[in-house]
């Protein structure tokens, strides 16, 4: 049990780094998503009466000239804009009555039912709907794009430069040096997307296109399935290759065997191994994700002269690739909102491949995960310094925008659901079966939600707990 009592005393002696981070995170991004429904509501002629970041009492707010209250409420997991004739912030029905002020009420005015949601054409209210979500990804592109013109793009040549043996790669035939071109006809251009592809893929085959000695090879590769657990005790299924990037050298102090012959922790015979195949294929033996394996490299010998040299600072530093592993690419204005529309793109299909997954029972369902998933996420992209908190934001933004665009009745995308049927009858649905749509939407909703969080409570606690 003492690895639980270090992971709750990690939680809680970091609860700024983790919990101010992740309120810090969702609060713009529910400002943000809620701010598109605003403005287009107001741009279409709606009385928006509420804007909310959190639900429930009010803790801080103000009433502006337009009529808007704007307000901070008590729970900040979420936000809402109440539009004038709607009966709650859900808009999952409207009423034509207001109250006079003296706890009466009256029908509305002409000019009163010119600003209210309901009475407009369904093509406006389905474009305030659209507008949040649309939002969020809008903001994850500008965020992404601005990264990218301000810092630049790290990017890892998609260079393989170790295989390890017995796995997926080394049965598909791959060699070290070999660069991936394409995969499934899709170009490449850096190993962080030869990692994204496979972890997706799971056990599915996959044809990789790859450029050896000029020559341009198919090979068809099935990765693994492996499950891994993060720190947290979160269970995460990827699929497997089998592969080393460029960005990663190797200590020669964890090298357990070269070609065969055990070190020992020999050191110098380790070098000296090391380096009369220099430039060679060898195998070597060493960890992996914490376990030992065997893995074929090739060295370049220009890329290496420090392990000839005692006095250098690299000198027990094994570098596999060609040449150094990350570059930092600058992009223009008009590139780098290319690029971030087409990161934005990949991250919303490989999101929506994942949950067609859990679906299917392909991925475990236990991937689903709750609050306290993403905040302990946030607290570790806290850690490691502003861009990453900055791109997780980027990401969790793209996620806010997908998952409020699934045709589930009280999110928007199933009010755009009802938009649509509305819109091909020609007259709304019954509000009857509106406020019965509504009610097992909030039932499918609440049910994902205890199902997460619990999930994250079971392997965080439980099950690491059990496991110690």
């Amino acid at each position: 049990m003492d690895s639980l009592f270090e992971l709750v005393h990690l939680v809680l002696g970091n609860v700024w780094t983790y919990g101010v981070t992740f309120l810090a995170v969702l609060g713009i991004l529910v400002f943000v998503h809620e701010w598109g429904h605003y403005i287009v509501a107001r741009l279409c002629g709606v009385r928006v009466e509420v804007f909310s970041v959190g639900f429930g009492r009010e803790i801080f707010g103000w009433t502006a000239k337009s009529g808007t209250r704007w307000k901070i409420s008590l729970f900040p997991l979420g936000g809402y804009v109440k539009m004038f004739g709607d009966m709650d912030p859900a808009s999952a029905g409207h009423t034509e009555e207001i109250e006079d002020g003296s706890g009466h009420k009256r029908e509305m005015t002409e000019e009163e039912r010119a600003v209210a949601f309901f009475s407009k054409p369904v093509w406006k209210r389905a474009l305030i709907v659209f507008a949040g979500p649309a939002i969020n990804f809008i903001f994850a592109i500008l965020i992404l794009a601005s990264l990218y013109m301000g810092i630049g793009r790290p990017v890892t040549p998609p260079q393989v430069t170790g295989v390890e043996v017995g796995s997926a790669a080394d049965a598909a035939g791959f060699v070290p040096h070999d660069v991936v071109t394409a995969i499934d006809g899709v170009p490449i251009i850096s190993f962080d997307e030869v990692r994204r592809f496979v972890m997706l893929r799971l056990d599915q085959e996959m044809i990789f296109e790859v450029e050896r000695d000029g020559q341009i090879l198919k090979l068809p590769v099935i990765p693994q399935k492996v499950t891994d657990t993060d720190r947290f005790g979160f269970a995460h299924e990827r699929g497997y290759l089998g592969v080393i990037g460029p960005a990663n050298g190797i200590d020669m102090s964890h090298i357990s065997s070269v070609n065969g012959q055990e070190t020992k922790g020999d050191l110098a015979l380790t070098h000296r191994l090391v380096e009369e195949n220099l430039g060679k294929i060898m195998t070597i033996g060493t960890a992996i994700d914490t376990r030992e394996s065997n893995i074929t490299i090739r060295p370049p010998v220009e890329m290496n002269v420090q392990v000839t040299n005692p006095e250098d600072k690299n000198y027990n530093a094994l570098f596999l690739g060609v040449r150094p592993g990350e570059e930092i690419v600058s992009y223009g204005p008009f590139a780098a909102m290319k690029v971030a529309v087409s990161e934005t793109w990949t991250i919303t299909t490989e999101t929506l491949n994942a949950v067609g997954q859990m679906v299917t029972g392909t991925r475990s369902a236990k991937e689903l995960g709750g609050i306290i998933r993403i905040g302990a996420m946030a607290g570790d992209m806290a850690e490691r310094g502003i861009i990453s908190v900055v791109l997780f934001t980027a990401l969790l933004s793209i996620n806010l925008g997908l998952i409020n665009l699934f045709p589930i009745p009280m999110l928007d995308g199933g009010h755009l659901l009802f938009y649509g049927v509305e819109a091909v009858r020609g007259k709304p649905i019954p509000e009857r079966v509106q406020e019965y749509a509504f009610r097992f939407g909030l039932v499918i909703l609440v049910s994902l939600m205890v199902f997460s969080n619990l999930n994250d409570v079971i392997q965080m606690f439980v099950l690491k707990g059990a496991g110690s």
